[in-house]
């Protein structure tokens, strides 16, 4: 393969990532996939992939030797990573500014084609938020240093790989009663790995640049009607309690306390902010890249998982 074949992924071992690494192979493109642990990762990342187009990197330390190695052998470099709380004070700037500036400066040092960044949809008006600054300033970086960069800000990304739809159908097994925060009144554009991959895709086959885009699914939910949606799909009834704030503020402390923690006080913070368009930027849909995929149908693809009886729960499944 030419360099100008190849697609640098960063954070390939995410939801994201993983469909990237499909979509890309399937269609002749080879992938350099960096992930952190080959040994714990590789295998999840090798299953994904076309054979003879993956090369699968590890590194630790994002220094710039380490990744000038790999700059060197492509054409297009995507960033998916981020994390969604802090381990210890740092951590947000780090990921989400100093990095994309460091891969936006070498972009331009080696003559990518181009730089695709993640970024998050909602964030300009949550300025008390430590993940949105971080994100923000992060955007600001990437677009100082490389001309040939493209900023996507997505609403919430769900699979059954994800992090989101996932943990609520795991909460809400046990779950008696679910707090909902800010009323549950948060307005959320939920849109699928599948078509968020394809707009990536679609960006780089069509060469797009300099260009932010908001990437949201076809429908507005609230948070409510989202946890509504998900109970429907596991077949349970639970009761949905607005959470005062001084109450909700309690919970996120004791939750942000867990190893993997359920909320912390910054997520807390993001909620009171609406994750829909903000006629500020192009939107796929205005850049003719529609996402189709519906909640309640997609989930219900998977959510079988987490109903009594598995997949034979299923309605209208015979067995002979």
């Amino acid at each position: 393969m030419k360099r100008q074949d190849s697609i640098l992924i960063f954070g390939a071992s995410g939801q994201i990532g993983k469909s990237l690494i499909r979509k890309f192979t399937k269609n002749d493109y080879k992938v350099i996939a960096v992930t952190r642990s080959i040994h714990r990762k590789g295998y999840q990342i090798k299953t994904q992939s076309n054979y003879g187009y993956l090369d699968l990197e590890q590194i630790n330390s994002f220094n710039e030797e380490n990744i000038s190695r790999l700059m060197k052998k492509s054409s297009v470099c995507i960033n998916l990573i981020g994390i969604l709380y802090e381990r210890k004070a740092g951590q947000f700037n780090l990921i989400h500014t100093d990095l994309p500036d460091l891969l936006s400066k070498l972009s331009l040092k080696y003559s990518l084609k181009q730089f695709i960044h993640l970024s998050a949809l909602g964030i300009e008006l949550a300025s008390d938020s430590n993940y949105a600054a971080s994100k923000l300033a992060g955007e600001k970086k990437v677009k100082k240093n490389f001309n040939n960069s493209v900023i996507l800000k997505p609403s919430i990304v769900y699979s059954v790989d994800d992090n989101f739809t996932t943990n609520f159908m795991r909460l809400l097994n046990f779950l008696p009663i679910m707090p909902l925060y800010y009323g549950g009144k948060t307005k959320f554009t939920p849109i699928h790995v599948s078509d968020i991959t394809d707009i990536i895709f679609e960006i780089v086959h069509k060469k797009i640049l300099n260009q932010t885009i908001e990437c949201i699914g076809p429908e507005i939910l609230t948070f409510k009607e989202i946890i509504l949606k998900i109970l429907k799909s596991i077949n349970k009834k639970r009761l949905l309690v607005p959470l005062p704030l001084p109450l909700a503020k309690l919970n996120a402390r004791l939750f942000q306390l867990m190893p993997k923690p359920l909320l912390t006080m910054d997520q807390l913070k993001l909620l009171k902010y609406d994750n829909i368009s903000s006629k500020k930027f192009k939107t796929n849909f205005d850049l003719k890249m529609n996402a189709n995929k519906k909640f309640d149908e997609e989930i219900n693809r998977y959510s079988f998982n987490w109903t009594s009886g598995g997949q034979f729960a299923k309605k209208n499944i015979k067995l002979n």
